[in-house]
């Protein structure tokens, strides 16, 4: 059965958001014909399309080829791509009003899907066949193909392909399961995030936060109905600047409280309950498809390989990070002249940083206007790669999904379209804390050219009307790191859209993202954009070799509140290695964990287990968030070859970096891109330099 175009126009009539995307760059997501309520009978729709799609390709009665089975597979279910890139955005950006029930039924039905995809015995048969006629070489193909063909049928194997129908069964339970405890897992979250918000009612409790921030708290307050006070929003782009700067010891307790105990509130949004339960089901389906633990599962297809070689990495680097934070705390108690606690450590190590580097990050401040950050950006990208970026017009139909966002059109040197960037920069109720990179369309050239959409998404607060928003530090980094995974999408240049930009492994996608980092630091950024918002004077020098003296000031806490969390994560996952069957109590085995390590007291992980949206809102960093640390040895590794060189705009390593990394996507296994790029195998010597820790023993 296939899908012909008058079969297209009539599905359309009757729901506009399964229809191909019109209007201009190759066709835009239609934001504006979105009817919440109509969500979820569009994906029953969209899924029976995708159904028949694999079916045809199931029963043709062809002998397999790649043509008719692989690629075949890379063309179906485009209609429930671009819908589950809309409803994406919703339950992410806008999961207000109706969404978060909708949600609790769509991840169901996906999961449904995929396992249905997955058992289709015919289908797998035909990837077989492929698969086998390819590795005994009875047919010739490219690179990219071999590895197309290789990959989809470890996929198929590795997600229950081979399980025998009573297995498959209970495999495809497990699967719906948990996708429907994701869900619960990331509405309470956002529940408790747009809930516990921290009030200030006396002014005095404002003693300390810069005036760009205070005017936040005044405007989120007023949102809420209450302009005689100021409200401190749950999310860390509210926390962290509190932490940092209130002058007021109880403001800080209460903030961090309730900040770190999302999730972990007896009544309807405890996590701790749905945890146990994802752990169980992931430990009874690894073990149903053959590995020891979900940790070995995931990490088969990461770079690391096994949870051994991931945890080694850590535990190389976790007595280096314990013994400097241990440096920190010492010198914050020196100057406090008392024992800290964690709602201290941040307030301390900047009265510290201000002592020994004469640094005061606030001095930062004023220098740092979104704005001018964004065009920082952009003007990198154009000097390393050749983009060229000009602000969307509303009159050019490309509708947006809120006021907030904007979109850029990108060009190539050559002025041909590379695609469309959308930044959505501030937070809002219903939209998760944090930043991160969505692409609503991926770039791929198997049937034509097809340009990619990708948008940026943060959690900046609003200042006054009219007034620059200004950030921290901190959070210019992390622009500048979400949009290196921008630029990973628009820069790829691949044959397969599931090959596509960040379709990479978990552990590698994190390297070009942290790489664009360290272009906030270099001097042409420093001193063309980083300019006062009321003098437009630059930076001054001074300022800044006192910033580029400081940049390995407060490892100890970064690594160790990272780390934590990482080892925490894995160790979660490997439990079942030794006791298969026992029911994990999540608060329990994070104070044991923690206590094993030797956990500073003053310091907490970066994500506690029960807001570890990272490893409980789906399968995503599950076992794998210490992919950031693997992917900052690359990171490190790299930012010497352009050291090497002379600098971060050499044109060379730039375009090695573009060649063999941001453009290959995942034709080519991570190792072999590095090593195209560096030349040799990783360095991680590089990774404890960076973070100013010895190297050796």
């Amino acid at each position: 059965m296939s899908v012909t175009h008058d079969d297209e126009v009539i599905r359309s009539e009757r729901e506009p958001l399964l229809a191909p995307w019109t209007g201009p760059f190759g066709g835009v997501p239609p934001w504006d014909l979105v009817e919440p309520d109509r969500f979820l009978g569009a994906f029953e729709l969209a899924v029976a399309e995708a159904k028949a799609e694999i079916d045809a390709i199931a029963v043709n009665p062809a002998a397999p080829t790649v043509d008719n089975t692989i690629e075949a597979l890379e063309r179906a279910g485009r209609t429930l791509d671009r819908l589950d890139a809309i409803f994406g955005v919703h339950t992410s950006n806008l999961n207000v009003g109706p969404i978060p029930e909708i949600q609790r039924s769509v991840g169901p039905l996906l999961a449904g899907f995929s396992d249905w995809v997955t058992q289709h015995g015919a289908l797998f048969e035909r990837v077989r066949a492929v698969h086998n006629q390819v590795m005994d070489n009875e047919i010739q193909v490219a690179d990219d193909t071999r590895r197309l063909v290789v990959d989809r049928y470890r996929s198929f194997v590795r997600n229950g392909a081979e399980l025998d129908e009573v297995e498959a069964g209970r495999l495809a339970e497990i699967n719906q399961t948990l996708a429907g405890l994701y869900t619960e897992f990331s509405q309470n979250v956002l529940r408790d995030e747009a809930d516990l918000v921290t009030w200030i009612e006396d002014e005095a409790g404002l003693d300390g936060l810069p005036s760009s921030l205070i005017d936040g708290l005044a405007a989120a307050a007023a949102e809420r109905g209450r302009p005689d006070a100021w409200a401190v929003l749950n999310t860390r782009s509210f926390m962290e600047p509190v932490l940092t700067n209130a002058n007021d010891r109880a403001v800080r307790e209460q903030v961090w409280r309730t900040y770190y105990s999302r999730g972990d509130n007896s009544g309807p949004n405890d996590n701790k309950p749905i945890i146990t339960r994802i752990l169980s089901l992931r430990a009874e389906r690894a073990r149903l498809l053959g590995y020891p633990t979900h940790a070995h599962w995931r990490l088969e297809v990461a770079m690391a390989k096994t949870p051994e070689t991931a945890m080694d990495l850590m535990l190389t680097v976790w007595p280096k990070a314990l013994e400097r934070a241990a440096e920190e705390v010492a010198d914050m108690e020196s100057l406090a002249g008392a024992s800290i606690e964690p709602w201290d450590y941040r307030f301390w190590a900047e009265r510290v940083r201000a002592d020994r580097y004469d640094l005061d990050v606030n001095d930062l401040t004023p220098y740092l206007q979104l704005d001018k950050l964004i065009e920082a950006m952009l003007w990198c990208s154009s000097e390393l790669y050749g983009l060229s970026y000009r602000p969307v017009d509303p009159a050019e139909r490309v509708a947006v999904f809120h006021g907030d966002v904007r979109v850029w059109e990108v060009t190539a040197a050559d002025g041909s379209l590379v695609g469309l960037w959308y930044l959505d920069p501030y937070a809002r109720e219903g939209k998760l804390s944090g930043a991160w990179m969505t692409s609503y369309r991926v770039q791929e050239d198997l049937d034509g050219s097809v340009s990619t959409l990708v948008s940026n998404n943060s959690n900046f607060v609003k200042g006054a009307p009219g007034e620059p928003i200004l950030i921290s530090w901190d959070d210019a980094r992390t622009l500048f790191h979400e949009f290196g995974h921008a630029l990973h999408g628009l820069l790829s240049k691949v044959r397969y859209p599931s090959q596509s930009g960040t379709a990479v492994s978990r552990d590698y996608v994190e390297f070009p993202s942290q790489i664009n980092e360290h272009w906030l630091m270099t001097p042409q950024v420093l001193n063309q954009f980083c300019r006062h918002y009321q003098t437009d004077e630059p930076m001054p020098n001074d300022l800044i070799e006192r910033l580029k003296r400081a940049e390995t000031f407060n490892q100890g806490f970064d690594t160790v509140e990272y780390l934590a969390a990482a080892i925490v994560d894995m160790r979660l996952h490997l439990a079942a290695e030794e006791n298969p069957t026992a029911e994990i109590d999540p608060d329990r085995f994070e104070r044991e964990t923690l206590a094993d390590l030797g956990m500073p007291p003053q310091i907490v992980m970066r994500h506690r287990t029960p807001q570890f949206a990272h490893v409980f809102s789906s399968d995503g960093y599950s076992a794998g968030y210490y992919s950031y640390l693997w992917a900052d040895a690359l990171t490190a590794d790299a930012a010497e070859a352009f050291t090497e060189a002379g600098g971060f705009y050499d044109p060379d390593v730039a375009e090695r970096l573009l060649t063999h990394v941001l453009s290959t996507g995942d034709t080519v296994d991570p190792a072999e891109s590095f090593r195209a790029f560096r030349g040799r195998d990783v360095n991680t010597d590089a990774l404890l330099r960076k973070r100013g820790f010895p190297v050796g023993a």
